[in-house]
């Protein structure tokens, strides 16, 4: 695996980056992870994910951002360079696909916006059918979800963590119970202790 800035500091960006004085700013931050696989914090923010954003770039040259979701648990690490997951039926565009015949290369955002990070990764995507790669079908099925159309799998060359700066904090349904689930059981205990008093003191009027 190459760094990072090896494949998307490209001498026009060098270029940007000299003109407002950052360039040479990142060399310390990316030369420590020349061929470094995906670390248990990585592996683990992935599979935690229920959102990610996948750019590939069709024949035309033209770039096309997928959107793909599910339960937390959907994205699977297949080893430490390696990440896959399901896709079910419903998908009848295949853009993405379409792209992958011409150019592998993607990009991968993967977000979590209650807490404001973003893991960004750059590799080699396969989009198969399912019913020509069962075995990997069976390992990245997400129970409850369907029957599996494709599976993707991404090779990783390089990742880095985004500044979370301008990530706006957003709350999915397990994420907003997990933060109020504990202070709603209290008041409802609160509630009902209240109740039974009130039940007390009218017993004895």
């Amino acid at each position: 695996m190459t760094s990072y800035a090896d494949i998307m500091f490209t001498p026009e960006v060098q270029a940007e980056q000299a003109h407002i004085g950052s360039k040479g700013k990142f060399d310390r931050r990316y030369n420590a992870k020349q061929d470094e696989p995906l670390g248990a914090p990585e592996q683990e923010f992935l599979t935690s994910r229920s959102t990610l954003y996948i750019a590939s770039v069709n024949s035309a040259g033209w770039p096309y951002v997928q959107h793909r979701g599910g339960p937390a648990g959907f994205l699977k690490i297949l080893d430490p360079f390696t990440i896959g997951f399901a896709d079910y039926f419903g998908n009848r565009q295949l853009i993405t696909k379409g792209n992958l015949t011409k150019d592998d290369r993607v990009s991968v955002f993967a977000m979590d916006y209650a807490r404001q990070a973003r893991l960004k990764l750059q590799g080699h995507a396969t989009l198969q059918n399912a019913e020509d790669a069962p075995d990997l079908a069976a390992q990245l099925v997400t129970e409850g979800e369907g029957r599996v159309q494709r599976v993707m799998t991404i090779r990783i060359v390089a990742w880095d963590w985004n500044c979370p700066k301008y990530i706006t904090p957003r709350f999915d349904t397990q994420e907003m119970t997990a933060l109020v689930g504990p202070e709603l059981s209290r008041l409802e205990a609160e509630n009902a202790e209240l109740r039974a008093r009130i039940a007390t003191l009218e017993g004895r009027t």
